[in-house]
């Protein structure tokens, strides 16, 4: 069995790497580390994750669904700041859920980047929770 030992960093696919750098350091608040021709690489909160320029098209998810998408962790206090915020600037929150059960619990936000990857806020007041906990 292979046994790593967490992530180093996760991929974004986008098409224009100067909007999304814009929108992922203005807008969601992260830390760019550095750039080449064709990624940008971010920080949020001590996670890394790279914005890659895609070949192909991106559209990971039809219509408004949000099944493949990415999560962001938030204060209770943040949240409904965060949503305002997002509405303001032009990617409003267009499914909320709050999931008092399951593996990651609390209130959820989805919007999408410029890009329509779709991406999530939690207040996160529980998680992760595996079966039989």
């Amino acid at each position: 069995m292979l046994r790593t030992e967490g992530f180093v960093h996760f991929t974004i696919p986008v098409k224009d790497l100067d909007r999304s750098e814009a929108f992922y350091r203005d807008v969601m608040g992260f830390r760019k580390l550095r750039r080449n021709n064709h990624m940008v690489f971010m920080e949020a909160h001590g996670t890394s994750f790279v914005l890659t320029l895609s070949e192909n098209p991106v559209e990971p998810n039809r219509g408004d669904k949000h099944d493949i998408h990415t999560a962001f962790k938030v204060t209770g206090a943040a949240f409904e700041a965060a949503k305002a915020h997002l509405a303001k600037v032009g990617h409003p929150v267009f499914r909320e859920e709050d999931r008092p059960t399951g593996t990651f619990q609390g209130r959820s936000a989805y919007f999408h980047d410029p890009d329509r990857n779709v991406l999530e806020i939690i207040d996160l007041v529980r998680g992760p929770v595996a079966d039989g906990e």
